[in-house]
């Protein structure tokens, strides 16, 4: 099961007030296990940036206007998630914001219905409990220390880590490693080693076959006795 968490950042807060995207970041996951692929890229917006924006992300027009426009790494992008799950914290604000740079770009936009919304599984596995990352980072104990800014790839990294303990967490007694390394001796694997044994038999002593003989002499119509009448017959 291949799914890629992903994270964005952008100038404003709606791509209809002509904001755009300024870094893309994905994760690929694979069995909920990160694969150690990524995708980062830097956009140019071809436009100013806030100063509210700049105070989130930290990235200025200075630094971005040597960088790549979306419609020149979009083939790169779309190649790297597939048709893959996207996994992403509030993913209406993410496809949004995808979605309108596609529409320019020429491209069919991405189906709303292959994102999973962490945001939406955080409210229901919590309800009433602050869902933002840095929330979410805090109750698991994920150590979201780096985060000064927000940036694409770190955030997608942290939620990999969030969106696998939303699934249930890391089960390592579970996972069929080397029960003798630390890590399974950690998680508490035991492995037993047995030998098996011969099939015993239980035949009947004579002084047991004499007992039972007797009982059912005891006994008027014996269905035991009508057996052996049809055997004989």
């Amino acid at each position: 099961m291949r799914e890629i968490v992903l994270d964005t950042e952008t100038t404003g807060l709606d791509p209809n007030q002509g904001h755009r995207l300024v870094e893309i970041g994905c994760v690929e996951m694979v069995n909920l296990v990160a694969t150690g692929q990524t995708f980062h890229v830097y956009l140019n917006p071809d436009r100013d940036m806030p100063i509210e924006a700049q105070q989130v992300h930290g990235l200025s027009v200075e630094f971005l206007s040597d960088k790549p426009r979306f419609h020149e790494v979009v083939g790169d992008f779309i190649s790297f998630i597939g048709d893959s799950p996207l996994v992403i914290h509030n993913a209406g604000f993410d496809m949004k914001f995808l979605n309108a740079e596609l529409a320019q770009a020429g491209i069919t936009p991405l189906e709303f219905g292959r994102a999973i919304d962490t945001v939406t599984m955080a409210r229901r596995k919590f309800p009433g409990q602050p869902a933002s990352l840095d929330a979410l980072c805090r109750r698991f104990g994920i150590d979201n220390s780096a985060r000064d800014y927000h940036g694409a790839l770190l955030d997608a990294q942290l939620l990999a880590e969030v969106y696998l303990e939303l699934r249930g967490g890391r089960q390592p007694n579970l996972i069929g490693a080397d029960p003798t390394s630390a890590t399974a001796k950690t998680a508490g694997a035991v492995t037993t080693h047995r030998t098996p044994r011969a099939a015993r038999t239980f035949a009947p002593t004579a002084e047991e076959l004499a007992a039972h003989a007797a009982f059912i002499a005891t006994i008027k119509n014996a269905l035991w006795t009508q057996a052996e009448d049809v055997k004989t017959a």
